[in-house]
């Protein structure tokens, strides 16, 4: 195992990792921004070093102020958490050029699973089901000729995006592909897109593994991230109550295929869009997600802590499928004013009372008197509740989502109660068109744009 990780990330997402490294015995470096330097992931690390001013560029995306930290503290492993530089292959290259141990998967692998039409071909060639698309970037002229074989509506996709951004819904092509390539060259710098058909009613489900980087594999069960708003998801729960056993199984012997291809290694989740048609693969995210303790509650595998040991060459504990037990919800909780479009709320946490008991899990990194910074995501809090079925999953989410107090700032907590005690997310039969449909209905929820 190593001796000390830098942490290359912020906020609740560094906290976990620095918890996962403590419980191993890990010393942690973490990584702040002039904005951040009060936040709970530098008072918990064992060392801390200021990288650079807020803006993200110049501080948590500053590949040689993150190398140079890592090097100049003594660590011999790097762990990216999530966002910011988690999916960037040049930061894994980076690191490994000065002997640290990218912890997640190979360069190579980021780069081909970051790249939308690389990826479906490489899935391709591991046999899963495909979106009917476009086979690589499309011209206008060719979106246009698939729209007429495939039919509207269509979905556009920034080759280079991810995580919900870099995606446009039409129903016709041509003004639409223009403004999504100009999108595409501003947020990702290359205009690249390709044209799939949009799935509409679908349910948004995604696989969980782990890898040992030379073939193993872990498959650890589903989550349904169907409720989202602008492609980002809001909760999430496992099983899914859409994927049947068979299913499950048919959806994880996929995802096995496409690592032991790949020769994955570290933790990653295949996203899939599940129809009356059956599953089609959309995205492979390279990382740790945001949601991954929904999965950990349910197995009772760590995610982080096993992240960390196959890095470190300790390989796979365990193959094949994890054992599911119960029901789990994970809440997103967003400095955000659902009222108002979802338009962030940073300010000082003047009241913080997370939910305990039995079954409650909260991550997080704000503490009574936190200044949330405007610099960066709104997520400031994870509600994660489990119990034996979803029936009682649902009455300790109600439970404790009304026990959850954060004040001084807006925040999604109401509409995530909201949505806990609406009849169709009850009933379990909901889509990706959740929000829109049932926005009337939500009263803690403003005009949806159109």
């Amino acid at each position: 195992m190593f001796r000390r990780v830098l942490i290359a990330n912020r906020g609740e997402g560094a906290v976990r990792i620095v918890r996962a490294c403590r419980e191993l015995g890990v010393e942690s470096v973490a990584v702040y921004s002039t904005a951040d330097r009060d936040s709970l992931h530098v008072s918990l690390a064992d060392q801390a070093v200021q990288i650079g001013p807020p803006p993200a560029p110049l501080s948590y995306l500053n590949i040689p102020s993150l190398v140079a930290a890592a090097t100049t503290t003594g660590c011999e492993a790097v762990h990216p958490g999530w966002g910011f530089l988690a999916e960037n292959a040049e930061f894994a290259r980076s690191c490994e050029d000065n002997e640290l141990v990218f912890v997640g998967p190979r360069p190579e692998t980021i780069e081909t699973m970051g790249d939308k039409v690389q990826a479906k071909e490489a899935m391709r060639a591991a046999g899963l089901p495909l979106v009917p698309g476009s086979d690589g970037e499309a011209t206008l002229a060719e979106a246009k000729a698939l729209a007429g074989d495939i039919g509207f509506p269509l979905l556009l996709k920034a080759s280079a995006g991810g995580g919900g951004k870099g995606m446009r819904l039409v129903a016709s092509a041509e003004n639409a592909f223009r403004t999504a390539s100009a999108e595409a060259e501003t947020n990702f710098g290359e205009g690249g897109l390709y044209v799939e058909r949009a799935l509409v009613d679908a349910r948004h489900v995604e696989i969980q593994v782990l890898g040992d980087g030379e073939g193993a594999v872990l498959t650890l069960g589903e989550r349904d991230c169907s409720i989202q708003r602008r492609h980002q998801k809001l909760i999430e729960e496992a099983p899914s109550p859409a994927v049947s056993p068979d299913v499950r199984e048919a959806m994880e012997d996929a995802a096995r295929r496409a690592c032991e291809t790949l020769r994955y290694r570290g933790a990653g989740t295949l996203e899939f869009l599940l129809t009356e048609r059956g599953f089609f693969f959309i995205e492979m995210n390279t990382r740790l997600q945001v949601e991954h303790p929904v999965t950990e509650v349910l197995t009772g595998v760590d995610l982080a802590r096993e992240q960390l040991r196959i890095s470190a060459g300790e390989g796979l504990r365990a193959t094949g499928r994890a054992k599911l037990r119960g029901h789990a919800l994970e809440f997103r909780i967003n400095a955000e004013d659902p009222a108002r479009d979802f338009m962030p709320s940073p300010g000082r946490v003047t009241r913080f009372r997370p939910p305990l008991g039995p079954g409650v899990r909260v991550d997080t990194h704000v503490v009574e008197g936190y200044a949330i910074p405007p610099f960066y995501d709104s997520l400031v809090a994870k509600v994660i509740v489990w119990a034996e079925d979803r029936q009682a999953a649902l009455g300790r989410a109600r439970r404790a989502l009304s026990e959850f107090e954060l004040e001084g700032v807006a925040t999604t907590r109401d509409l995530a109660l909201d949505i806990v005690q609406n009849d169709d997310f009850v009933s379990g039969d909901y889509t990706t068109a959740f929000i829109q449909k049932a926005a009337s209905s939500l009263s803690t929820l403003g005009p949806i744009p159109a």
